[in-house]
């Protein structure tokens, strides 16, 4: 059965453009279209789409507004479509806020070299975050009892009392341990669901956190600025997009700035970070592995890493470096995921030692890192 795609644009134009793409994969089947936010209300309640393509700026109801309505109604997997502008920029991250997957710039050309490789990239966006719906529409209980651990079988046997409606009892969520590894760098990667990931585990993390943080967040040049403006405001560690030059400080994060490439240079206790050009061959800018291996190399056995919710396998050959180097990984575990597709290339290749959902990543680092 085809994904079911409601498209949600006041241009006609756009709007037409979208279904054209969406209905050329035999996976997906536009069912409707909305012209703005309200009538997009309207319609995922009625039609109960798969997912929802969103445009932010709409006459009567904004996509922001709209999403923030239909994931209280009828909670849908939604794509957003922004211009790649600062004010663009922050208007996505409050979508995303809101409750929407994923974001593409309106501007296919900006993220693809060509119209055959924008097309396969907004066809495989929608059947990725498809997959979510079955998630989403889950009680909210369901999210709340995740454990780590399976919980043990009790078998009736001729003695056991087994009440006739025994009342539901949430699995008691395991308690983590310290490893008692040392640390002297934190590295944390992801893509797509990652700004929503990342923002949950670092508003976690105190003040005093005791060494850096680096960040790699798949995401445009224009948006990296305003991401980690917006983490800065809202986190009590400092967070900024890496510089050329920057020192790496306890209880501070550098975000990779969009289009580039961030490595790190020197020893521990004074490294430094390098900006470079994103390279034309790279199909990430940034990339996940390049500053991981540069991890390794710089910090040996000393990383705390892992890799969050995103899309293709960016990660998995820098996590290969610094399993060999003797550094920690973890990974996010499938369900909490938006796209599984990083954890899993790395959950594969047996480089993770712990699959962690992620409303429990930042309470498991602090444990690790002793703060908690």
């Amino acid at each position: 059965m085809a994904i079911k795609v409601l498209v949600v644009d006041d241009s006609s134009f756009f709007r037409r453009r979208v279904s054209e793409i969406i209905n050329a994969d035999p996976r997906l089947e536009v069912i409707d279209v909305a012209v703005n936010g309200k009538e997009a209300v309207e319609k995922a309640k009625l039609l109960k789409p798969d997912v929802i393509t969103m445009d932010i700026e709409m006459p009567v109801m904004d996509g922001i507004s709209a999403v923030r309505e239909i994931m209280k109604v009828c909670p849908t997997p939604t794509l957003m479509f922004s211009s790649l502008t600062h004010d663009g920029a922050k208007a996505t991250l409050d979508a995303l806020d809101a409750g929407a997957l994923d974001f593409l710039p309106k501007k296919f050309e900006d993220i693809a070299r060509n119209r055959d490789e924008a097309v396969s990239l907004l066809q495989k966006r929608i059947a990725e975050i498809a997959r979510k719906k079955l998630f989403m529409r889950r009680p909210a209980l369901a999210a709340q009892t995740t454990t780590l651990t399976p919980r043990p079988t009790v078998r009736a046997n001729a003695s056991t009392v087994v009440p006739a409606k025994a009342a539901p009892v949430a699995p008691i969520a395991q308690r983590f341990k310290a490893t008692g590894k040392k640390y002297q760098l934190t590295a944390i990667g992801t893509s797509t669901g990652g700004p929503v990931a990342l923002q949950k585990i670092l508003t976690a993390i105190p003040a005093n956190y005791p060494h850096p943080i680096i960040l790699v967040q798949h995401m445009p040049a224009t948006f990296t600025a305003a991401f980690a403006s917006r983490l800065n405001n809202l986190c009590k560690i400092q967070v900024k997009e890496a510089a050329d030059g920057d020192v790496l400080k306890p209880g501070c994060a550098y975000l990779a700035p969009g289009g580039l490439q961030m490595m790190i240079d020197g020893r521990p206790g004074s490294s430094r970070l390098k900006i470079l050009d994103g390279g034309e061959r790279m199909n990430y800018k940034p990339c996940v592995d390049i500053t991981f291996g540069s991890a390794a190399k710089v910090y040996g056995d000393k990383v705390l890493s892992m890799i969050l919710t995103g899309m293709g396998a960016d990660g998995r050959e820098g996590c290969r470096m610094l399993k060999a180097a003797g550094s920690t990984i973890w990974s996010q575990d499938e369900e909490s995921c938006v796209v599984y597709g990083m954890p899993q290339a790395i959950d594969k290749a047996g480089l993770s030692s712990e699959s962690l959902p992620l409303e429990r990543v930042a309470e498991r680092i602090l444990t690790e890192v002793g703060l908690k």
